[in-house]
């Protein structure tokens, strides 16, 4: 169990969001995901209501989250289905590291997110009582292949094709915010985790001691603890100045050599095999280029200065913490 599921909700914090004594109640796109499952149980055990969006309401949730329909690709979502919510938490999108980027996988890696954007946000805009805060996740693609150059919320978009569904991802949530509904773009980075995401599918091959850097090993990977994620969402719920986008990682990036020599080090495994750029552009195409051998030093600047918190700050205490090797102690 992770800490963001052992934690319980501020509720004197959370408190806020609602005038009534009762708890407020979230809507969640994605609540089936490795992020929207942490963040479904962090409310839960906080006695929050959670509603899902999905395209199987008749499969049951774990807990007691309730469930709605809702099929973005034919524009199904009532808005009777949002109102009595006070925060919508937009999490879904097609995986975009599931394969390489054929033409037809990259069509649905950016129909999911802008055509699902603009479903519920427009659903957002038109409902009578429903969510006053939307927040949407972005990534840290958005930003491209910057090499050395450090870039924050102020920074223009980078090129490519993750830059650009990024750029179309974010604006289509331009409903919400003309019904003056308080938007946070989350640009989230890479979201450390074995229940998911690169580090789960990084591991086989780490614990058999084949791990090393990718390609040069330069390139910046800007990362997150999924602990962090949840409670960086809550805050973007939270803060009410908060708004427009928000870089979602932690407050310093590595280099994916150091990434390499750090996570060798906390699997007490070598970190000397390195992926040779040739080779995994062979593989994987322009997916290798974007995802794994370019990168940027993304810096939280929104998130320091609202005064968010980090529980894990550092990569090895963040590896260590989600992979369940702490440092071995003396005597």
């Amino acid at each position: 169990m992770t800490g963001a599921e052992s934690r319980t909700v501020n509720d004197r914090t959370l408190g806020g969001l609602r005038s009534s004594g009762e708890p407020p109640s979230f809507l969640i796109s994605g609540s089936t995901g490795m992020v929207g499952t942490a963040l479904t149980k962090l409310l839960l055990a906080g006695g929050h209501r959670v509603t899902g969006l999905t395209r199987k309401p008749s499969e049951a949730d774990p807990g007691r989250t309730a469930r709605v329909r809702w099929e973005p690709e034919s524009g199904t979502l009532h808005t009777g289905d949002v109102d009595g919510h006070d925060v919508a938490v937009h999490l879904a999108g097609e995986n975009i590291a599931a394969g390489p980027w054929t033409a037809t996988r990259k069509a649905r890696i950016r129909d999911s997110r802008v055509r699902g954007t603009d479903l519920l946000c427009r659903t957002l805009a038109a409902a009578e009582n429903g969510p006053r805060v939307l927040v949407c996740a972005s990534a840290v693609g958005f930003y491209g292949d910057r090499g050395d150059t450090s870039v924050d919320e102020s920074s223009r978009p980078g090129e490519g094709f993750l830059a650009q569904t990024c750029v179309e991802w974010e604006a289509a949530a331009a409903p919400a915010r003309a019904a003056e509904i308080r938007v946070v773009h989350l640009r989230i980075g890479m979201v450390l985790s074995p229940a998911g995401g690169a580090l789960s599918r990084m591991l086989p091959q780490w614990r058999l001691g084949l791990g090393g850097p990718l390609g040069g090993g330069r390139q910046f990977w800007s990362w997150i603890s999924l602990d962090d994620l949840v409670s960086v969402i809550l805050h973007a719920a939270i803060v009410e100045g908060l708004e427009g986008p928000v870089n979602a990682v932690a407050p310093r990036a590595v280099r994916n050599a150091e990434f390499s020599r750090t996570l060798g080090k906390v699997l007490d495994r070598p970190a000397v095999l390195p992926a040779p750029s040739l080779a995994l552009r062979l593989l994987l195409g322009e997916m290798a280029d974007e995802m794994l051998l370019g990168g940027a030093n993304v810096v939280p600047r929104r998130l320091q200065e609202t005064g968010f918190e980090w529980r894990h700050p550092e990569l090895e205490g963040a590896l260590r913490h989600v992979l369940g090797r702490p440092r071995e102690t003396a005597g």
